[in-house]
């Protein structure tokens, strides 16, 4: 795509989306982009996904964002921006107080990098309430952060609270202002370990406005769910967690269910993969015949079988706000089937059932690729 052509979009004065992803944009495009973006008003949303966009071109984009006030959204996923490519980001949004979603999976990014990223998280502020951060994603699945990294993350979601500030125009009264700041991490297929997982369960213990983590194939272990679990006994904000592919097994999976007894504000937990067979199954089946905010449960490629899907279907009949349930591929034959069937007429919220290949399929399966 000539580079003029790609100029020439940012001069639309209506244009607010703008999707390049694969193409050949390279370098030498990203520096055309940037250069525009420095003067653009309009453009809210910028694509770049698999574009061949270095760190040199990275840079480039940065520094327009020092001094672009419009842009919310930036994909840079699939490129080799690097470390350093992180880095100048990572300075530019201690500058920029626009940018919402930044998307860096897959950039061959590592813990200097997050560590970067996570220092601005601390400084990208509004001038005028330094406490109020506009950062609320940010995704560096496929990446190579390890538990160094996931530690920087997780100090700087420590700041990542509701503060108390004085209103500029009436001293002598206080306004609540929610920090506008990360609410979203995807560290999905990075290198964490139960160590990462250790510091970010430490700092979701204060957290007060974090909803969402996802930290599969992470090799967090057992150990590592249990620092998790522990974490949402304090926590009161949390919502979703993605623990698939981690290798939990049971263990880590009591942990889990042992919180979720008590636990209010998890509504969708994944642990695909996780090898947790029938004993997790029960121990999860247990716990649901007394949770009454989870509604999207993901036990698929769990190995299961049948006893851990008649567990389950006794607990389908007691509980009522289970909306989805993943059991795909778990070697769930006939007798688990009418298991899961048989609680349906008790259930009075579960929908979304298909025979298959003897499988009982709740739902559609993962989609395993990282947004």
């Amino acid at each position: 795509m000539a580079n003029q052509t790609v100029v020439n979009f940012l001069t639309v004065p209506t244009l607010t989306t703008l999707n390049l992803r694969h193409n050949q944009i390279g370098n030498v495009g990203a520096k055309s982009l940037a250069d525009a973006l420095r003067h653009n008003t309009a453009l809210t949303t910028l694509n770049l996904s698999g574009n061949g966009i270095g760190n040199i071109g990275a840079q480039l984009l940065a520094d327009a964002l020092q001094h672009n006030t419009a842009l919310t959204t930036l994909d840079l996923a699939g490129n080799k921006i690097g470390d350093v490519g992180a880095q100048n980001f990572g300075d530019a949004l201690q500058h920029n107080t626009t940018l919402i979603t930044l998307i860096l999976w897959q950039n061959e990014i590592s813990d200097i990098g997050a560590q970067s990223l996570a220092d601005a998280l601390q400084h990208n502020t509004v001038t005028l309430i330094p406490s109020l951060s506009t950062l609320i994603t940010l995704n560096l699945a496929y990446n190579q952060i390890g538990n160094v990294g996931a530690k920087s993350l997780a100090d700087a979601l420590q700041h990542n609270t509701v503060t108390i500030i004085p209103t500029l125009f009436k001293p002598c009264l206080y306004l609540r202002f929610f920090i506008k700041t990360l609410i979203t991490l995807n560290l999905q297929h990075n290198q964490i370990g139960h160590a990462g997982a250790k510091s970010l369960a430490d700092a979701l213990r204060h957290n007060t406005t974090f909803t969402t983590l996802d930290l599969s194939k992470n090799k967090i272990g057992r150990v590592g769910a249990q620092s998790l679990a522990d974490a949402l006994r304090h926590n009161t904000t949390f919502t979703t967690l993605d623990l698939s592919g981690n290798k939990i097994r049971r263990v880590g999976v009591q942990s889990l269910a042992d919180v979720l007894r008590h636990n209010t504000t998890l509504t969708a937990l994944q642990l695909s993969d996780n090898k947790i067979r029938h004993v997790g199954a029960q121990s999860l089946a247990d716990v649901l015949q007394h949770n009454t905010t989870l509604t999207t449960l993901d036990l698929s490629r769990n190995e299961i079988g049948d006893v851990g899907a008649q567990s389950l279907g006794d607990a389908l009949q007691h509980n009522t706000t289970l909306i989805t349930l993943n059991l795909q591929d778990n070697g769930i034959g006939d007798v688990g089937a009418q298991s899961l069937a048989g609680a349906l007429p008790y259930n009075t919220t579960y929908y979304g059932d298909s025979i298959s290949s003897g499988f009982l399929l709740c739902t559609a399966g993962n989609d395993d690729a990282p947004g």
